[in-house]
């Protein structure tokens, strides 16, 4: 079990999503990096896809009544254990019976995530255990924790095993790879020269739903669209100008047209940037991207 001492600024339950409910409205959602929540349920032992905790910005205080076994993947966060014991990253923690993790600031990066040993065992809505925050429904009561919440805990099989992971090397300043989107021959020259060229600023008012870019306005030739199918990582260019990349809580259909998409293989780069980051984007070839794939965790004994 997990106890909640203090609330981060936005901490969820998290799994690898839902998927097969678009055709209802109900966007897959999940963990914004399903790689880094896989490799910490490896370093617990659990299945990759155990719901455990993305944690935003700024971390909670969480007690652990019967202490576990745990592990951190992600964006680094200022944090100790009790007795103010550092708390190593990418590798297996051994939690004694009433030992607490403070998480404080995010030093790089966006978000975090915390797999316990057993996976957390809120119930399952539409087949996962992700709190999908639109529309208030999974994880913990369908919102982010708060002070005094309580979340069980299945329990943990087999052997306990001390891992430590490597995750897959990421250029923080290199700009998103992107592959032309479905309305990219609507955007005259000087909308495509200040979408490339260009360099954007994460807006304070992103979230899940979206991260909204302020810059160089794109132009395009305004035209009236059908609703098309959109998913994470879209890049929609509303009447303003301004790019606006789709989040893994974003809706399932769109009206803006749609300029690129963020590659699979930088997914990953795209959960970790925060408000007043720099985005630059460079365009890649559909096949080039398949190719690409996403990078691999490594894990290992520790000695």
């Amino acid at each position: 079990m997990i106890e909640v001492l203090r609330a981060g600024l936005c901490d969820l339950v998290m799994d690898p999503g839902r998927s097969g409910w678009r055709a209802l409205g109900v966007p897959a959602g999940g963990a914004a990096d399903v790689a880094s929540l896989a490799a910490a349920n490896r370093l617990v032992g659990n299945d990759a896809a155990a719901a455990g905790l993305e944690i935003t910005l700024s971390g909670p205080v969480l007690r652990f009544p019967a202490g576990g076994v745990a592990a951190l993947t992600g964006a680094r966060f200022s944090a100790v254990r009790s007795r103010g014991a550092a708390v190593a990253w990418n590798e297996t923690l051994v939690l004694a019976a009433g030992e607490t993790l403070s998480l404080d600031q995010a030093q790089d990066g966006c978000r975090c995530w915390l797999a316990l040993r057993g996976g957390l065992a809120v119930p399952q809505v539409m087949g996962s255990r992700s709190t999908l925050l639109p529309v208030g429904f999974g994880g913990h009561l369908g919102r982010a924790l708060q002070a005094g919440d309580a979340l069980p805990c299945e329990p943990g099989t087999g052997e306990v095993r001390l891992l430590r992971a490597h995750p897959p090397s990421v250029e923080g300043t290199a700009p998103l790879r992107v592959v032309a989107g479905p309305q990219a021959g609507q955007f005259d020259d000087t909308g495509l020269a200040a979408f490339f060229a260009g360099t954007y600023r994460v807006n304070a008012a992103s979230d899940r739903r979206g991260l909204r870019l302020t810059g160089p306005a794109v132009t395009h030739a305004r035209a009236d669209l059908p609703s098309q199918g959109v998913l994470p990582g879209a890049i929609q260019v509303p009447p303003d100008g301004r790019p606006i990349i789709l989040g893994w809580d974003g809706p399932v259909t769109g009206g803006y047209p749609l300029i690129a998409g963020v590659i699979a293989a930088d997914m990953p780069k795209l959960a970790q940037l925060r408000p007043g980051d720099l985005v630059r984007f460079m365009t890649v070839e559909l096949e080039a991207a398949r190719a690409l794939g996403a990078g691999q965790w490594d894990i290992e004994e520790m000695a």
